[in-house]
């Protein structure tokens, strides 16, 4: 916790439903802390705390990034997402959100649904995407992630289209099946790979995609790589046989180490931040904490490609990683609003009547 200075971690464990929650807050300066809650079989407690503790703060710099008055925060539940007590379970998670008193505010993730989310409202009020307000943010964060690579594209060819240009998608769940959607009706080539083969199916039936094995998706010689699956994926093993002049996905943390963004800005590899590149899901529950209209969100999202391409503006600038680059602007802008705060700003209280801000 205090390498990378997070405020609050809660652990519980709820004899009666199984359930084991972790909820880390990595920073309340800009505001409550706000991500989802992932649902994942972890080897053990101590992956589920480091992943959750990366996420959080990977929320803070996404939202001080995008520009919103939000702090960065996460959660995950600890066993087996494919359970049937999932009610149970998940409004054992909303009673652990409610007791951080409004500090934290909850949405769906790897693991979890608007389904879900409706469970976890059963015992808070603060959580977003809900069914009929924000509601599932794929298809925004996989805009955002197109914009984001098409900045990239626009960095690396001097052109930004995407046509013809052949992209390796990792995990076609949520996420990935609306980015394959929107680079098809581009004219992109795709290769994709998942573990779950019916939804590979499903995007090489609909988007013409060419399926391989989710082990061989790292060595596919192609233009661009998108990570839209776990995180870690740029690590020692992939770096052997990575073929691409770009990465840029909807991944959380898809560097392993710092090192490998090193790595990649060495061999000439354009990186969008993850952080930066994913932030359309943010920006869209958001909106429904701050009231915006959809098409506002759909506006903010598509900022994304100037946020990307001035970062990466940056790093060639300055001489350093992309990675590092965007981590300085996030720090840059929590240090602004600390300095002239004083002090963290009050959490945002869901009314409870309206369930809105």
């Amino acid at each position: 916790m205090s390498v990378d200075q997070h405020e609050q971690v809660s652990f519980v464990y709820d004899p009666d439903t199984g359930y084991r929650g972790i909820i880390a807050i990595h920073s309340t300066i800009l505001g409550p802390a706000l991500g989802g809650t992932r649902f994942w079989n972890y080897a053990s407690e101590d992956e589920a705390l480091t992943d959750v503790l990366r996420l959080s703060r990977g929320m803070t710099y996404k939202a001080a990034i995008a520009g919103l008055d939000l702090g960065g925060g996460k959660s995950v539940i600890v066993g087996d997402n494919k359970t049937m007590d999932r009610e149970r379970i998940l409004r054992a998670h909303g009673r652990h959100v409610e007791a951080m008193g409004g500090r934290y505010i909850t949405a769906e993730d790897v693991g979890t649904s608007m389904s879900d989310m409706e469970f976890v409202r059963q015992e808070t009020d603060h959580v977003v995407g809900l069914k009929g307000r924000s509601g599932d943010p794929s298809p925004v964060t996989a805009f955002g992630v197109y914009r984001g690579m098409k900045a990239c594209a626009q960095f690396r060819y001097g052109d930004d289209s995407l046509v013809g240009k052949i992209v390796a998608v990792q995990g076609v769940g949520h996420v990935g099946y609306c980015l394959c959607k929107l680079l098809h009706e581009e004219g992109a080539t795709l290769v994709v790979a998942d573990i779950d083969h019916e939804k590979v199916d499903r995007v090489v039936k609909e988007f013409g995609a060419k399926a391989i094995r989710d082990d061989e998706i790292y060595g596919v010689a192609a233009d661009i790589f998108a990570p839209c699956a776990l995180g870690a994926v740029i690590n020692d093993d992939s770096l052997k046989v990575l073929k691409v002049d770009i990465v840029a996905g909807g991944a959380n943390n898809q560097l392993a180490e710092d090192r490998h963004g090193d790595a990649l800005d060495a061999r000439g590899v354009i990186y969008a931040p993850d952080y930066v590149n994913n932030g359309g899901g943010l920006i869209n529950v958001n909106a429904e904490l701050a009231g915006w209209t959809l098409e506002q969100a759909h506006q903010k999202t598509s900022e994304i490609y100037g946020t990307v391409l001035g970062v990466l503006e940056i790093a060639r600038d300055e001489g350093i990683p992309s990675y590092r680059a965007a981590r300085r602007l996030a720090r840059r802008r929590l240090e602004d609003v600390k300095q002239k705060a004083g002090t963290p700003r009050k959490s945002r209280k869901l009314v409870k009547s309206g369930r809105g801000v």
